[in-house]
């Protein structure tokens, strides 16, 4: 499920003072041995290796809760065949992931067990930017609409699936000379152009299946922000939603957007207060959800969460979306961070997704799960941290 944030970051000032211990911190774990720390060419990017003592909070996780979302991980990485999981700059061996997976047996099942087994099986290694180990660290959620298979006065507002003349490049296929870049567009008169933004789709309509029609354009516009969403159908059923794939327009924030023009204030900016105006100003709303020219298209899932770019159901508070050009798909972490109610996030997670705004080396987006509950704390989670990447013991981390 690829999923993009409302676009504006503000660091408090006790995040700030939380940010420059951690810096201390690690400056003084820099003094392990050399041979414990790997870099990336450009010394950007790099892993150190660190000891389970140092992972603050480490024995208070419930270990038991991650033992489902292993065992569907590992299920996964058993079927892979290339050499390293995903194609990011940090390379963990696959063989030697399958190795542990292969180990981890039906006996282990209460959290002793599952800690243990990890302690046993991993070493963790903290991922850092240049000499800083502090990152931003948002949160999302499965949104909900309220939707009809037919169109009438109420349900107006459609939610498209992937268009039938959206056409996909990668400019790698005509030759190792260009980069690995995906490119969507459409053919117009032989030439291969933008597809069309947000404002023309909304306005003019596409040619593109119609999944169902929705009653509400800001629910729609936060779903598609989310990546996901569970529709509340009017004979009573509910159908789940995820991403299928985006018009290739730059993404901007509707919180940015809004506080750009001073309609909310650098406090004010959380997804609950963004809703809440934009439903009280539905004109003035449509004006300025057009601003972010980035459209996304859906598809219907049947599983038992929003699927998420691992291809695997996310998990409530254990999944979390990453840069996958740095951090592999798949990887397991440890996560030292806070909520927006300064509450800690010390837990185990799985890099199973990625987002249009979740770009840098510590960057991450912590999954809440469905409902209003989530959709309130993800909404106003904004929070300095820091995570840890498990490696197969016996194995050799390489970072490019």
């Amino acid at each position: 499920m690829q999923k993009i944030i409302l676009g504006y970051w503000f660091l408090p000032k006790k995040l700030v003072e939380l940010a420059f211990f951690l810096l201390l911190a690690v400056g003084l774990n820099s003094c392990s041995h050399e041979e414990d720390v790997v870099s990336s060419k450009t010394g950007i990017t790099k892993v150190y290796k660190t000891e389970y003592s140092s992972l603050s909070g480490w024995k208070s996780d419930d270990f038991a809760k991650v033992i489902p979302v292993f065992e569907a991980n590992c299920a996964k990485i058993l079927q892979s065949k290339k050499e390293f999981l995903g194609d990011s700059k940090i390379k963990i061996e696959t063989s030697a992931y399958q190795k542990v997976c292969k180990k981890f047996t039906k006996d282990i099942k209460n959290s002793v067990e599952m800690r243990e087994f990890i302690e046993n099986e991993f070493t963790p290694y903290a991922v850092v930017e240049g000499a800083n180990p502090v990152g931003k660290f948002t949160s999302y959620y499965e949104a909900g609409i309220n939707a009809s298979y037919t169109k009438n006065e109420k349900f107006k507002y459609p939610v498209y699936g992937k268009p039938n003349d959206l056409v996909e490049v990668n400019l790698r296929d005509f030759g190792t000379e260009f980069p690995n870049t995906r490119l969507v567009g459409r053919v117009e008169n032989n030439k291969f152009v933008p597809y069309y933004n947000r404002k023309d789709i909304e306005n003019k309509g596409i040619n593109a299946p119609v999944l169902m029609w929705a009653d509400d354009l800001v629910d729609v516009h936060i779903m598609q922000i989310q990546g996901s969403a569970i529709a509340n159908m009017t004979d009573g059923t509910k159908v789940r939603i995820g991403y299928a794939d985006n018009n290739g327009h730059k993404f901007r924030g509707i919180g940015s957007i809004m506080l750009e023009k001073k309609i909310l204030k650098a406090g004010e900016v959380s997804m609950e207060n963004i809703r809440k105006w934009l439903k009280e100003h539905p004109a003035k709303a449509k004006e300025l959800m057009e601003e972010n020219e980035r459209f996304i298209f859906q598809r219907l899932v049947n599983a038992s969460g929003p699927v998420g770019a691992f291809g695997l159901p996310l998990s409530a508070g254990r999944s979390i979306a990453v840069d996958n050009k740095i951090v592999p798909l798949g990887a397991m972490m440890w996560l030292d961070t806070v909520d927006a109610d300064n509450n800690k996030l010390e837990k185990i997670v799985f890099a199973q997704d990625i987002g249009s705004a979740i770009k840098g080396t510590v960057r991450g987006d912590y999954f809440w799960g469905s409902g209003e509950q989530a959709f309130l704390a993800a909404g106003r989670m904004n929070s300095a941290g820091r995570y840890y990447i498990m490696v197969p013991k016996n194995s050799v981390i390489q970072v490019n």
